[in-house]
């Protein structure tokens, strides 16, 4: 499946090229907040000065993902999957301290709009979709199964173009708390693949990719596809809530169907967008998955030192990234601020190479495992 269009908002700024140009440069949006008066300042990656909501980011991303690919509305054969782990979890926090606190419960009217599913649902109506919509949810790795799901339609022949990504505002109060209970924030910043990582910094945003069919652009001469996407690798642990499991059986399995159904040799691989959440278990799991799988040590990098960790919209965000990266040509740094880097290839500084084959990873809580392959056009 090809990508023609991409839509992009994260920390770093509205759009592809804020975000590409800043994270060449080195830059890192990640900061100390304090959106919320009852807990204390922590290292976030906001978009703004207060917290976003859902819509404020999959909005202008959509608008750029669907001018990029240079298409019309309406698009009534277009599909959609659009994802989010946690959704529209802030409004509803909200309804619950109203209702608690102030003594107002939520008009009835109030909630359907803030339902698991509405933000794919909204994006089908701003583009008159009359195609299939899906809602996916699977924690971290939710980009990447909305991206793999678009595919699955593209290939079942359901529809010639679909839109595609996730989208996440995780700063609430119940997500800060719960991620500080667990003991997986930084409290200085985040540094992934060092050996003085800390813990995850949390961000905002969110990414749209359009898929076509390579027949629908016969169609629409002109048009310079970013890439193809040609396999997938999606396995479950069955193992913790939220660590990885030690052995990495399905981590390791889901890396090699990737490749297996990819048909790429593990030497093929040019790049690696890793997961790379800045968290001891994580980012060592990941590491020796990598030594392991590809034993060349491609070169590797985590971007979420720049933009934070956007959960569900990580995998999406990260799916953006690369395609820029074959679009360009360069590989985009891993921030490093301070320690040693545990993985030999770590790319520290934005450099240029011939980037042919590449692979995003996502991890997510339950055990969640998902590698897609991408190659250049």
């Amino acid at each position: 499946m090809l990508v023609t269009g991409v839509g992009l908002v994260t920390s770093l700024g509205y759009g592809c090229s804020s975000t590409w140009h800043r994270l060449l440069a080195g830059e890192s949006a990640l900061g100390f907040q304090q959106p919320f008066a009852d807990l204390p300042a922590l290292p976030l990656g906001m978009v703004g000065q207060v917290p976003a909501t859902l819509i404020d980011l999959l909005q202008p991303a959509l608008a750029e993902a669907i001018a990029d690919a240079r298409i019309d509305l309406p698009l009534p054969d277009c599909g959609v999957v659009i994802g989010s782990s946690r959704s529209f979890q802030g409004v509803w926090e909200e309804f619950a301290r109203n209702w608690l606190v102030g003594g107002h419960p939520p008009h009835p009217l109030d909630w359907p709009g803030s339902l698991p599913g509405m933000a794919a649902s909204i994006t089908a109506q701003t583009i008159g979709s009359h195609g299939p919509v899906l809602a996916p949810m699977a924690a971290c790795a939710t980009g990447l199964w909305a991206i793999f799901q678009g595919c699955e339609l593209i290939r079942r022949g359901e529809c010639e173009r679909v839109l595609v990504g996730a989208v996440e505002a995780p700063l609430t109060p119940l997500t800060l708390v719960g991620f500080e209970r667990l003991g997986a924030l930084a409290h200085e910043g985040c540094y992934p693949f060092s050996d003085q990582r800390q813990g995850l910094v949390l961000g905002e945003g969110a990414a749209i990719l359009v898929l076509e069919a390579e027949t629908a652009l016969h169609h629409r001469p002109g048009v310079e596809p970013y890439g193809r996407i040609v396999a997938a690798g999606l396995r479950a642990d069955a193992h913790h809530l939220t660590a990885p499991d030690p052995q990495q059986t399905a981590s390791r399995s889901a890396l090699l169907a990737c490749l297996r159904q990819a048909r790429l040799a593990p030497e093929a691989i040019d790049y690696v967008h890793a997961h790379g959440t800045g968290t001891v278990l994580n980012d060592s799991h990941e590491a020796q998955l990598i030594r392991d799988v590809l034993p060349h040590q491609p070169p590797l990098s985590s971007t979420k030192g720049a933009t934070g960790h956007t959960l569900g919209a990580s995998g999406a965000i990260g799916m953006a990234l690369c395609c820029l990266a074959l679009r360009h040509q360069q590989l985009p740094p891993n921030p490093l601020p301070r320690g040693e880097a545990i993985y030999s290839a770590l790319v520290t500084q934005t450099r240029s190479a011939p980037i042919q084959n590449l692979l995003c990873l996502s991890f997510g809580f339950g055990g969640q495992n998902a590698v897609l392959a991408m190659e250049k056009f």
